[in-house]
């Protein structure tokens, strides 16, 4: 009988041993498929803030260059996307060679560690940034450009110019390893990697493109006025949307860490929505809408770098700064130069100050001057790369193809002369509707 009873015992010992290691087997693929999900999810949302991109570009310029807005934040994606997959990622992502530039997986051809659904699901994700980085220099040099020429910039920005900083800040998400990044420089979702990166391309490319006609009389700066607010307003609210994927997403893994992340970015935007309209509000008599919708823009992107490391009140803190950065930024860069959209201002300026926000704030080691030393590395390093290659190239295309078209043309509305179409045609721009 005592015979019987153990063999029992042991051979329920052995089931329950082997119940356990199924249950841990079974959570462990629960907890991988989750990431997957989460990461595509997130990369999806951040997919759909193209939609908001180019309803916040339309909005905030004329109706007769609204089909070429269109166009191009299209094509950043469509284009700028296969730029990335057969150059732009193994540059990024790639093994990298110093810490400088990755130098293999262009077109995923080497994987490394990682499983091919893994590296189809790091593609897709990190290809809808590059397209954010490249669609934010579309409303700096909107109602202007040459289609041709803003085309070959885009396919530039997220083949090389983009890609290049981004392994040196991100290298190691994949299978790089970035100088930038071995300094132990903060920038969580990408408020300079992304962000600034874009920005500050939108400033050379305004500057080499030169300001829309009338926008300057005897030196000064004239108001053009977008044709909809409304349309604005409804991209600001799809971007504030989208931005809960582009920060929470950038966990990519699916667990409680996306919690924090999420409420930084919603109070952030909100703070710097506030912060926006009560200085234009102060500024002008009046709460204006164009500021307060920027201020939403700049409160994300001001939060982006330390959404993951700062607490919910340095998040309003940091989103409230940038919401009344942008307003004086705007001001001061319209004096020289002309942004169509504040695309500079929102991302390049508040970029910066996300990313500098993001080690003055950083939880548990505040104020640290080493921290606080290597985001200004990081800053700087992000604005004399991408500025001046942007510079350059813009110069290079500008001598093959005229980077804008003429002064007749422009008045008469890029729709009908780049893109022979009107995006309303109901309203004859012919009757005097701009």
């Amino acid at each position: 009988m005592k015979l019987r009873y153990k063999l029992l015992l042991c051979s329920l010992a052995v089931l329950f041993a082997d119940s356990v290691q199924a249950q841990d087997l079974t959570a462990d693929t629960v907890q991988d498929n989750l990431n997957y999900v989460w990461t595509i999810l997130a990369a999806c949302l951040v997919f759909f803030m193209q939609a908001g991109f180019a309803m916040v570009e339309v909005g905030f310029t004329r109706a007769k260059n609204a089909v070429n807005i269109i166009m191009k934040n299209m094509m950043d994606v469509g284009a700028g996307s296969l730029a990335f997959y057969f150059v732009g990622f193994g540059i990024m992502f790639g093994t990298t060679a110093g810490g400088w530039i990755g130098t293999d997986g262009f077109a995923l051809s080497t994987i490394g560690d990682y499983s091919i659904e893994w590296s189809y699901t790091f593609f897709f994700f990190q290809a809808v940034f590059a397209a954010t980085a490249a669609t934010i220099v579309s409303g700096a040099v909107a109602e202007r450009t040459a289609f041709n020429a803003y085309l070959i910039f885009s396919i530039i920005i997220t083949a090389v110019i983009y890609p290049v900083f981004g392994s040196w800040a991100w290298g190691s998400l994949f299978n790089g390893s970035g100088w930038l990044e071995g300094l132990g420089f903060i920038d969580f979702a990408g408020s300079t990697v992304v962000h600034s990166v874009g920005g500050w391309a939108a400033l050379a490319g305004a500057i080499v493109v030169g300001p829309r006609v009338g926008k300057y009389v005897d030196g000064k700066p004239q108001t053009i006025k977008g044709h909809s607010i409304p349309l604005a307003a409804l991209g600001v609210f799809i971007l504030w949307l989208g931005w809960f994927g582009f920060n929470a997403g950038s966990t990519t893994t699916g667990d409680t860490s996306i919690a924090l992340i999420a409420l930084n970015t919603f109070l952030a935007a909100g703070a710097g929505a506030s912060g926006a309209m009560i200085i234009s509000w102060f500024s002008t008599g009046k709460p204006d809408g164009a500021v307060t919708l920027n201020g939403v823009l700049a409160g994300l992107v001001g939060i982006t770098a330390g959404c993951a490391n700062l607490t919910p009140g340095f998040a309003i803190i940091a989103g409230l700064v940038a919401g009344i950065l942008v307003h004086y930024s705007m001001i001061l860069l319209e004096k020289k130069v002309d942004d169509a959209v504040g695309a500079v201002s929102v991302h390049g300026v508040c970029g910066a100050w996300g990313t500098l926000a993001a080690g003055l704030f950083n939880t548990g080691d505040m104020f640290n001057p080493s921290i606080i030393g290597v985001q200004l590395i990081g800053i700087a390093a992000a604005f004399l790369w991408t500025f001046g290659v942007s510079y350059l190239v813009f110069k290079l295309i500008d001598l093959v193809i005229p980077l804008r078209v003429n002064g007749h043309l422009e008045e008469m509305g890029l729709d009908l002369h780049e893109h022979d179409a009107e995006a309303y045609p109901e309203f004859s721009t012919a009757a005097g509707i701009a």
